[in-house]
């Protein structure tokens, strides 16, 4: 069984009118009703063009309930507790996953892609994830026309650089191929242009021979007893071709792979029947043949690949390979995910959720694999390990950066994370929203927005809590020069603390206010805990000073800020 075998969404649908897929069309469709996309078509189409890409790659139906839903919560009033009352844990863990993926954004700092696509890697604990995602993504990328100029060229690049590699390494390779191409015109629209005026005509000419050549490989593999499943021929795609330009001048001549022809056999034993076979009538280019089912490239890419002096003379590229190689080329984890479901009926009823489970699915060694793409492959095999995720946090800016801390981070690391001048001036720190204190702990997937304050300088208390060196050794260089600007600090004891607490009518930039107050009293803020009582918002305020005098003035000056009620404060 292939791939290819699989059924469409409206298969689905016809064996069983109640099951998972036949109720998420329903729901979705209504969801999304009166929507319309950029294109003018209804947004539902969208939906279901993500599921139809899904059930083709052959998963679940659960995953295919998924894409159908994959919208619903960040696009309709829907909520993800009525996803998960209707279609179960599963499908909500799936869309949750797709739903937080969507926050990310890619503002093309090269520096920032792989913390990109660690974030996406973690948030897909389960494999289909991500599926669902790229799923997402072509449809996306097909319909870029309908989107204004500026966000075409944003979400072109983020396809480039994130989605279609992914795809690739995760051995999609006619998806990676697809994304590449949908993107190209829009990040190079006149090197796209040059390409379609110069090679078009090319192509044909090379189809053409392609079409006479294949009738004499069939011939010649049947004659020989070679089982031959499908032969076929496939031009070279736009981006790839253009990438291998560049390495040779720009010489289309210097291109032997423009159409290659594809043979599809029963058994490894048959791939290497048939290229003995071919060889012995058309020689190979020395140096030219390539074993990929003996050596597979680092995403599981398995063929034989081999390029002849053909009819003519002219130098052909033949792939060969079996059906199940085709569809991994083709599908890549989703066939593995495909063909495990075939060959384990238990697990495809159980429908199991987890599929990163690092010691039995080789798509976790395929991830451990890019290493070789990278200069220093020790240290992004320890940062792409499933397991490190477990020692690592990967903290989300409100604009949808991503940054990369150690386990047990917190609001401080994050800001000098991001600049030591935003670490200096933190005053407090909202998480997900929510005032949170300076020492909290973040967690994976957390938005964090840093409260900065001008002429604000770090604390020496916050060395009690950081967890990264940097934040660390900016701290202490921020307190050295803080001691020698001032010499009195020099021989200051270490602080005492107060609690300062307030009861105010929450609103927009009133901690801001407070913590405005506070710096130009010259206290420094050492962490903020805030809740709601009865009446009120509360905010307590933990400060580096125990003067009695000072705090005493500072909190005249607080009771005038416009809302705060009551206010009190505490040594401790």
């Amino acid at each position: 069984m292939t791939v290819k075998d699989f059924m469409t969404v409206q298969q689905f649908i016809n064996k069983d009118k109640y099951g998972l897929v036949a109720r998420a069309y329903e729901f979705a469709k209504k969801a999304h009703q009166g929507q319309k996309r950029k294109n003018g078509e209804p947004y539902f189409n969208h939906s279901l063009a993500a599921a139809e890409s899904v059930a083709e790659w052959g998963l679940d139906e659960a995953t295919v309930a998924a894409a159908l839903l994959h919208d619903v919560v960040e696009d309709t009033p829907r909520t993800l507790d009525e996803v998960k009352q209707n279609f179960g844990e599963e499908v909500a863990f799936l869309v949750d996953g797709v739903t937080k993926i969507g926050k990310v954004r890619y503002r093309g700092v090269e520096a920032k892609v792989e913390n990109l696509r660690k974030f996406i890697l973690y948030l897909s604990q389960d494999i289909r994830v991500i599926l669902v995602k790229l799923a997402d993504r072509l449809h996306n990328m097909k319909t870029l026309y309908a989107v204004h100029p500026q966000k075409q060229k944003r979400i072109a690049l983020e396809t480039m650089e994130i989605y279609a590699p992914l795809a690739y390494r995760l051995g999609m390779q006619k998806l990676s191929g697809e994304l590449e191409d949908l993107a190209f015109p829009y990040i190079y629209p006149e090197e796209h242009k040059w390409l379609i005026a110069n090679v078009k005509e090319r192509y044909e000419e090379r189809e053409k021979y392609a079409q006479r050549f294949k009738p004499l490989i069939e011939e010649t593999l049947n004659k020989n007893s070679v089982n031959l499943t499908k032969i076929d021929s496939r031009a070279k795609r736009y981006t790839s071709l253009y990438k291998k330009l560049l390495r040779y001048d720009m010489n289309i001549e210097q291109i032997h792979d423009l159409v290659a022809i594809r043979t599809i056999v029963n058994t490894v034993e048959d791939c290497y029947a048939a290229l003995g076979i071919i060889h012995k009538l058309w020689p190979p280019v020395p140096g030219r043949i390539k074993d990929y089912i003996a050596l597979p490239k680092p995403n599981g890419y398995r063929s034989l690949h081999t390029v002849v002096f053909g009819p003519e003379k002219k130098l052909t590229e033949i792939q060969i390979r079996t059906a199940q190689m085709h569809d991994e080329a083709e599908y890549g984890i989703a066939a593995h995910l495909a063909y495990q479901q075939t060959k384990d009926s238990k697990a495809y009823i159980e429908r199991r959720t987890s599929f990163a489970d690092a010691k039995t699915l080789s798509w976790i060694q395929q991830l451990r694999n890019w290493q070789k793409d990278f200069s220093d492959p020790e240290d992004f095999l320890r940062s792409l390990k499933i397991d490190f995720f477990k020692d690592r946090i990967l903290a989300l800016t409100p604009k949808g950066e991503v940054i990369d801390l150690p386990a047990g981070a917190t609001p401080v690391d994050f800001a000098y994370q991001i600049h030591s001048e935003i670490g200096n001036k933190c005053v407090g720190a909202k998480v997900n929203g929510k005032i949170m204190p300076l020492n909290s702990e973040l967690k994976s997937g957390d938005v964090v927005e840093i409260l900065i304050q001008k002429n604000k300088k770090p604390s020496g208390s916050w060395l009690d809590f950081v967890k990264t060196g940097s934040a660390r050794h900016q701290i202490k260089a921020a307190l050295r020069q803080g001691k020698n600007e001032n010499p009195a600090l020099r021989v200051k004891s270490s602080p005492q603390k107060t609690e300062i607490k307030i009861a105010a009518n929450d609103r927009i930039g009133l901690l801001k206010d407070i913590s405005a107050i506070i710096s130009r009293s010259h206290i420094n803020i050492i962490g903020v805990n805030s809740g709601p009582s009865a009446k009120f918002a509360i905010f307590k305020i933990l400060c580096e000073s125990t003067d009695k005098n000072k705090i005493e003035k500072l909190l005249l000056k607080l009771k005038k800020i416009k809302d705060v009620k009551e206010i009190s404060y505490r040594l401790v």
